[in-house]
């Protein structure tokens, strides 16, 4: 049990020691983040903050896991995923911030990436690990078998986490906060199906996102641009495919999907009836819009996903005493 403790701590500890020596590098190499000229006037003054700051996450988190549980393929396999969607997403950084290129890598670029990533997960997890095509399916207790569909499945879990935990990041510290207490309740829930490996993983997560939040809450140094955001959303996918928990992901990470449901919302609203449901989406920008302080969305949002985190718990516990869901 103390390697959780150390897990925690030494990721934590990485950040805060990374941040004095990366932040001034991405500045030096005016690595800064664009703002969008429709978005709320006051981040304007956000304009040419160091981005692609996940990398701060990602060293911590590796080198932790690394040292911790890094004889298991379990952390192997969550570390291909989460480093895998890290180097998507700072190509990403890197073609929009530094070439310029406001659309960053095109679609089918990432669409590939995810797909071969999704692939190769799903085939190691079921070859290697002895996981199966089943999937519990909280709230009812039911457990269903998707056969070769589960391919598909867990893409998109992948892209669907990935893109919602990418959209989250909007907000000084919102993904940063959030992230925390999503890989801490994964962390309990991974004891809970008796997969210690990866529990470390998930505090290390939760570590190396602690420690960013001190360089990253408002003001910000630092953003994890799109380098961080869809490396956590993979790190977050992969160990709920590892854990037979995708469907309570969505429970786990409500905050990032009522995110991701506000934009599919206020697109489908304005193309069907050329009107929008919220000032603007995500739905933080709307809170914001609304006179709330960049703080207080923050604020209440890292506490809805307390809520979240309580509410799966909860399920899990109610699913089957909360213990092994036949892994």
């Amino acid at each position: 049990m103390q390697d959780l403790y150390y897990a925690a701590a030494v990721a934590f500890l990485l950040a805060i020691a990374l941040g004095p020596v990366v932040i001034p590098v991405l500045r030096r190499l005016k690595f800064g983040q664009s703002i969008r000229e429709e978005g709320p006037q006051r981040h304007k003054a956000k304009a040419g903050t160091p981005t692609m700051g996940g990398v701060i996450i990602l060293a911590a988190l590796t080198i932790s896991a690394l040292l911790f549980a890094g004889k298991h393929t379990e952390v192997w396999l969550a570390l291909f995923i989460t480093l895998g969607h890290g180097l998507i997403g700072f190509l990403d950084d890197f073609i929009k911030v530094v070439l310029k290129r406001n659309l960053g890598l095109k679609a089918r670029q990432k669409l590939l990436g995810q797909v071969i990533m999704a692939v190769a997960m799903t085939y190691i997890a079921i070859t290697y690990l002895g996981r199966g095509t089943d999937v519990w399916i909280p709230v009812f207790n039911l457990s269903f078998d998707f056969g070769p569909l589960y391919y598909g499945l867990i893409f998109l879990v992948l892209i669907s986490t990935t893109n919602a935990v990418n959209l989250t990041d909007g907000l000084d510290g919102l993904a940063a906060g959030t992230v925390t207490v999503a890989a801490t309740t994964y962390a309990l829930i991974s004891l809970a199906v008796d997969k210690m490996p990866l529990a470390i993983f998930c505090l290390a997560l939760a570590g190396a996102a602690l420690g960013f939040l001190r360089y990253n809450i408002h003001p910000a140094k630092v953003f994890m641009g799109d380098t961080g955001s869809l490396a956590i959303g993979g790190a977050l996918a992969a160990v709920a495919v590892m854990t037979k928990t995708e469907f309570l992901l969505i429970i786990v990470g409500g905050v990032f999907v009522i995110e991701a449901l506000s934009v599919v919302i206020q697109v489908a609203s304005f193309k069907s009836t050329g009107k929008r449901v919220f000032r603007m989406s995500p739905i933080h920008h709307h809170f914001e819009l609304s006179g709330w302080s960049e703080t207080k969305v923050v604020k209440v949002f890292w506490l809805a996903g307390v809520v979240f985190a309580a509410l799966a718990l909860i399920m899990l516990v109610a699913g089957k005493g909360g213990l092994g869901f036949g892994i």
